[in-house]
């Protein structure tokens, strides 16, 4: 009985141990193409951390994993940053519609996170994703989108949850339909390069035929009770529904729109944009830290 108690201390010692001294990794691989990969930044903890998922901005036609995790580690979590395919990327794959393509990637990913959670010291449920513009409208599909989880796959990582505890965003698109975003905004132009189309009337003119797409990658049209708490930041001018903003792309007005659809079935909302004062939360990166730490 002492020998095996001993051996218990020994290993419970070396996981502690192992767990303080993971390093950092970057590209690592969780598809084959050259832009799956993705950097992990640990914290130091002698139990599983949080998990900040970062997915960057660029319209998914640019842009770069490259970020600063200190904020976040200083503080006890985790961060990863991702990489994925562009839609030239898809175009070039003929994957239908373009914007598929790092939609999927980024589930992916986010799978596999949850597969080495063991491995890196993760909480795999305590994920929250975060991201600006592109990233943004990617992490809100992420966190309204039903589970892709497939738990009769023969790949592992196809059965781990894309399912995240939080979302902060900054910028983000919540539609992809231009029915709705030329009501919001009339100068609305974004999106039509999400399903292979040239510019938005090109989208509005084919609206019937792609409506299937925009239904399935529209992040609001995903809203459910279910959902995970969210938080909303715009910058720019103070937004006013139905007014021309100098940039309609990233205006708080889609914020007040997806807020008024959270709150209809009553899920946790912050949304911060010019114009309030004092917010509680100043950025996404106070939001996350809190809510991940509670």
């Amino acid at each position: 009985m002492k020998q095996f108690l001993t051996l218990f201390v020994v290993l419970i010692l070396a996981q502690q141990t192992f767990a303080a001294e993971l390093k950092q990794l970057t590209n690592v691989p969780y598809g084959e193409h050259p832009r799956q990969v993705l950097d992990f930044y640990p914290a130091k903890s002698d139990t599983p951390t949080p998990v900040v998922f970062y997915i960057h901005g660029g319209g998914w036609r640019g842009g770069d994993k490259r970020t600063n995790p200190k904020a976040f580690n200083d503080k006890g979590i985790s961060v990863v940053a991702i990489n994925y395919r562009y839609v030239q990327n898809a175009v070039e794959e003929k994957v239908m519609p373009p914007v598929k393509a790092p939609l999927g990637d980024a589930a992916r990913a986010l799978q596999f996170v949850r597969s080495k959670a063991a491995e890196w010291n993760l909480d795999k449920e305590r994920i929250g994703a975060t991201g600006g513009s592109a990233g943004a409208c990617s992490s809100l599909w992420l966190a309204f989108h039903d589970d892709l989880a497939d738990p009769k796959s023969d790949d592992p990582i196809a059965r781990e949850s894309t399912r995240l505890y939080c979302a902060a965003v900054n910028g983000a698109q919540v539609s992809l339909d231009p029915k709705e975003l030329l009501v919001w905004m009339p100068n609305y132009r974004y999106g039509a390069h999400a399903f292979g189309l040239p510019n938005i009337q090109s989208l509005v003119d084919n609206r019937e035929n792609v409506l299937k797409w925009i239904k399935e990658y529209s992040p609001i049209e995903h809203v459910s009770k279910d959902d995970p708490q969210i938080a909303l930041f715009y910058g720019g001018e103070v937004p006013v529904v139905g007014a021309s903003p100098k940039d309609p792309t990233h205006s708080g007005i889609m914020g007040i729109k997806l807020a008024e659809r959270l709150k209809s079935v009553d899920v946790d909302v912050v949304l911060v944009h010019p114009g309030q004062k004092n917010p509680k939360y100043k950025n996404s990166q106070e939001y996350l830290i809190d809510r991940l730490l509670k």
